[in-house]
């Protein structure tokens, strides 16, 4: 309610900065919605109302695409054209076909209903072409638009391929959600979504804030999701790293440890780097010996991946070329870079080895192999005159 206050004075009426007055003189309309509204249905007693179940076979695919962030500057036709290439190429690539795409955070930064709608209907169509299901989760940017935030939930639950929960409730967040992989009636796998929060909080007690990470009780929410479906391997999707990111990175550089790590990390990346800010869902899952996996988006410039307390800890790639990415030249002498492209090359064969330069976008695919296993790869696509440069690398 209250991000229907702030849709219709901010856009509905065409103001383009906050008057005082009108914000003093809706502080009762704040107080009269909330006491409006009915009350939230407590998450451990419904457990049952965010769990989705797909059917599971080995070589279940998984295409991460994030921080695609279309805007009012997008041109939908051109944005369309390099998500059709990355469609394409991934289902060219797998065995079988994609059965899931994950859309991890920042579908949206300050766009509008058309551009909203379009990505839906785009979505809907390939859906149908390919046959695949979609889930999508919020990033701190698709809170930033020309609509309310409640508008946009509602698109995504009434989208027919689309895998989306939000029950009234008092779990932090909005995008908390499972999907089981059922054989017959056993959860072979499950895939955990959750909202990492945003730049600013969504309750009128809070305005602004540095990032955000996943709060205490959605670790337990899916710690109990995850022990009713018989604490089956998990592979988490989630926006913003976590301060667990950092950890590893340090684990690696400064301490010396030799954990298993692959592409590229080119700049800062995790939480706010507040102690305050830090998650247990990764040391949890962990502990629990459930969570295989945690992937995530929000860092264009970095799709790096380490296997961090046993959890293959990653970053996705950013898809598409809107905002900023990385661009990755073979002569740049930067250790990082360099040190990126060593990893990457020696998992290449030599007819596919990277020696030109090329922007860091394109899409991740997870593979689940069987009961315990699973393959990760990144997708670097770049559209050329003529062949298109494509690469993918193994983890």
């Amino acid at each position: 309610a209250i991000n229907d206050l702030y849709h219709y004075n901010y856009y509905e009426k065409g103001d383009t900065k906050m008057n005082k007055k009108k914000f003093l003189m809706l502080l009762p309309m704040f107080a009269m919605t909330l006491s409006s509204c009915g009350p939230q249905i407590n998450w451990k007693e419904h457990l049952e109302d965010y769990v989705f179940e797909m059917d599971f076979h080995p070589g279940f695919n998984i295409l991460q695409l994030t921080d695609i962030h279309w805007n009012v500057n997008s041109s939908t036709t051109s944005s369309k054209h390099y998500l059709d290439l990355v469609l394409e190429e991934a289902s060219k690539h797998v065995d079988g076909k994609i059965d899931l795409i994950e859309l991890t955070g920042d579908q949206f930064m300050l766009a509008n209903k058309y551009h909203v709608n379009t990505f839906l209907n785009y979505f809907e169509e390939k859906a149908e072409e390919f046959d695949f299901k979609y889930a999508i989760i919020w990033g701190n940017h698709d809170r930033h638009g020309l609509y309310s935030p409640n508008w946009l939930a509602k698109k995504y639950k009434e989208a027919k391929h689309c895998l989306y929960a939000e029950p009234d409730d008092d779990l932090y967040g909005r995008s908390n959600f499972v999907i089981n992989l059922m054989a017959g009636n056993a959860v072979k796998w499950q895939i955990a979504n959750l909202d990492s929060g945003a730049s600013f909080s969504e309750s009128p007690l809070s305005i602004g804030r540095d990032y955000d990470y996943i709060r205490q009780d959605q670790v337990d929410w899916w710690v109990m999701e995850n022990e009713a479906a018989g604490k089956a391997p998990t592979i988490a999707y989630y926006h913003i790293p976590q301060q667990d990111n950092m950890e590893a990175w340090n684990m690696i550089h400064e301490d010396g440890l030799a954990l298993k790590q692959n592409f590229f990390k080119l700049e800062g990346f995790a939480d706010a780097g507040k102690p305050e800010y830090a998650s247990s869902f990764l040391t949890t899952g962990s502990e629990l010996g459930s969570l295989k996996a945690a992937f995530m988006g929000h860092a264009h410039n970095v799709d790096w991946t380490a296997t961090y307390k046993d959890v293959v800890l990653g970053l996705g790639v950013k898809t598409g070329t809107e905002l900023y990415y990385a661009h990755i030249d073979p002569e740049d002498t930067t250790p990082e870079l360099q040190e990126g492209l060593a990893l990457v090359n020696a998992s290449l064969p030599a007819d596919q080895k990277i020696n030109e330069k090329f922007d860091l976008i394109g899409a991740s695919l997870v593979t689940i192999k069987d009961a315990s296993n699973f393959n990760l790869e990144h997708l670097y696509l770049n559209e050329r005159e003529g062949t298109d440069f494509v690469r993918w690398v193994k983890y």
